[in-house]
C-alpha cells in the first residue's frame, strides 16, 4: 500500500481524473438497465413445473385465463362497469359466480373477473390493467377498484419508482449530514458523497452490460436498483469513514498531503480485505436459481470491490491530496499550515 500511496501522491490530478473518467463512462451505461420488472416465467433461472404449466395454459386458452384481473364495484353499477371493462387486451369480462352459479356479491359490492389476452405477468398485461383501471374508474358512482396478480405487479413497479425518487435523496442527505458532523467540514463530505454516487452509477452501468449482453437476463426486478443502492451506499460510507477519519487525524499532525498518504497506507489493507470478504459472501447468493438474488449478488459483490479497490484506494485519496487543506473547510484544520520538512 505504500507503493499505491506513493503513486497517488506523485500524480494526484492524473489519478483522480483518469479514475473519475472511467467511472463516468461505466455509469453512462446505466440507461441500459431494464429494471422495469420481469415476467414470473423469467424469475427462475432453471426449469420449474409452474412455468411449464403456464406455457401450456397460454397455448390452449387465453394467456391470462389462470390469473384474471379482479374488479370490485358497486352492485348497482354492474352493467356499466362490464361495458367499461371491454378495453383492448381484455378477452372477456363477467361477474364472478359462487359454487351455485349465483353472482358473487357482498355488502352491496360485486366481483367481476376480467380475463386478459396476454400472460398476466407480461408488459402487455400491465398496460391492459392500466387501461382497465382508467376505464372503470371513469364510471360515475361505481367506486370500482382493480386488483389481481397483474395489478399487484403494476403497483409494485409504480411503488418502486416512487421509492427510488424519495428514498435515494433522503439517504444521501442523511449521509451528508453525518459526514459533516464527523469530519467537521463541508467540502470533504460533499466530495465523499459525490464519489459514492459515482461508484454506484458505475456499478449499475457495468451490471446493465453484464445482465444484458453477458448473462442474457430478460430484465431486472424493479427493486434491484433500490436494494443495490442501500447496500452499496451504506458500505461505501463505512469505508469512507474508516479512511477519512484516519486521514483527518494524520493531517492534523503531518498536513493534508502526508496525512492522506499515511492514512491510505494504514487503512488500505483493512478496507480492501473487508471488501473482498463481503463480496465473496454476497457472491454465494448467485448459486440460487432466482433472478433477483443472482442480480443482487453481482451488484453488491462488484460494487464493493469497485469501491474498495478503485474509489477508496485511488479516487478519494487523489482528490484529497489535489484539493489540499481546503478539503477540511470551514474547520480550523483547513487553516493549519503543514509542518516544515527537515
Amino acid at each position: 500500500w505504500a507503493g499505491v500511496a506513493a503513486l497517488v501522491a506523485r500524480r494526484p490530478r492524473v489519478v483522480w481524473a483518469v479514475t473519475a473518467a472511467g467511472l463516468a463512462v461505466a455509469a453512462a451505461f446505466t440507461v441500459q438497465l431494464k429494471a422495469d420488472g420481469t415476467s414470473q416465467t423469467d424469475v427462475f433461472l432453471t426449469d420449474v413445473d409452474s412455468v411449464a404449466g403456464q406455457e401450456v395454459l397460454a397455448a390452449h386458452f387465453a394467456a391470462g385465463a389462470g390469473a384474471p384481473a379482479v374488479i370490485v364495484a358497486d352492485e348497482s353499477s354492474l352493467d356499466e362497469v362490464l361495458a367499461a371493462a371491454q378495453v383492448d387486451g381484455v378477452a372477456s369480462a363477467a361477474p364472478a359466480v359462487d359454487e351455485t352459479g349465483r353472482v358473487r356479491t357482498a355488502d352491496g359490492l360485486v366481483e367481476i373477473e376480467a380475463v386478459l389476452e396476454d400472460a398476466p405477468d407480461s408488459d402487455a398485461a400491465v398496460d391492459t390493467v392500466e387501461r382497465l383501471r382508467d376505464a372503470v374508474h371513469a364510471v360515475d358512482g361505481a367506486h370500482a377498484l382493480v386488483g389481481g396478480p397483474t395489478a399487484v405487479q403494476l403497483d409494485t413497479l409504480t411503488t418502486s419508482e416512487r421509492d427510488r425518487a424519495v428514498i435515494i435523496p433522503i439517504v444521501l442527505a442523511v449521509i451528508l449530514l453525518v459526514l459533516m458532523a464527523l469530519l467537521r467540514s463541508i467540502v470533504a463530505p460533499l466530495l465523499l458523497t459525490a464519489t459514492v454516487v459515482l461508484s454506484f452509477g458505475a456499478t449499475m452501468g457495468v451490471s446493465a452490460l453484464v445482465f444484458n449482453h453477458l448473462l442474457g437476463f430478460p430484465g431486472a426486478d424493479p427493486t434491484v436498483v433500490l436494494f443495490g443502492f442501500v447496500f452499496l451506499v451504506a458500505l461505501g460510507i463505512d469505508y469512507n469513514i474508516f479512511l477519512m477519519t484516519r486521514v483527518r487525524e494524520e493531517s492534523a499532525r503531518l498536513g493534508t498531503r502526508a496525512g492522506t498518504v499515511r492514512g491510505l497506507v494504514a487503512t488500505g489493507g483493512v478496507i480492501t480485505s473487508a471488501g473482498v470478504v463481503l463480496a465473496a459472501t454476497f457472491s454465494a447468493l448467485a448459486v440460487l436459481p432466482i433472478l433477483f438474488l443472482a442480480q443482487i449478488a453481482f451488484v453488491v459483490a462488484f460494487g464493493v470491490l469497485l469501491d474498495t479497490v478503485v474509489v477508496r484506494s485511488l479516487l478519494v485519496p487523489a482528490l484529497t491530496i489535489d484539493i489540499g487543506k481546503a478539503v477540511w473547510r470551514p474547520s480550523e484544520l483547513a487553516k493549519v499550515r503543514p509542518p516544515a520538512r527537515g
